[in-house]
Parts: structure tokens; sequence; C-alpha cells
């Protein structure tokens, strides 16, 4: 979760999720809990070293299927 860009898909997620209309605290905790997931999944199917930020993008659909 060290490489680039990793940081602006979590920024990215958290402003989304205000821009909504959530509450800071709600957005804070929901979206660090699913970049936090996004992450753990990715590296368990390419490997921590692989893992890019695209990735995490690409993950977060399939993450949110029945959670939203």
């Amino acid at each position: 979760m060290a490489s680039g860009g990793t940081g602006d898909v979590l920024t990215g997620m958290l402003g989304g999720l205000v821009s909504q209309g959530y509450d800071l605290l709600t957005s804070l905790q929901v979206a660090v809990y699913l970049h936090g997931l996004a992450g753990d999944v990715v590296a368990r199917e390419k490997g921590e070293k692989s893992l890019i930020a695209t990735d995490l993008i690409e993950k977060l659909p399939s993450l949110l299927q029945g959670t939203v």
C-alpha cells in the first residue's frame, strides 16, 4: 500500500463519500476499511510487491456488491 497513487485512491474514496452527504467520520471509517480490504484482497491475488493503485480501483466494485 506504499506504492504511488494508493493514497490518492483513499482520498478519492473519502471525497466521494463526503460529497454524497455522508458525515466525515462515517466517510473516513468506510473509506479506510474498504481501501484496506481491497489492498488485502489484491495482495493475496497478485502479491504485495506487484500491487498498484489501479488494482485497488478495479477491486472496489466486486467488494461493494452486497455491501452497499
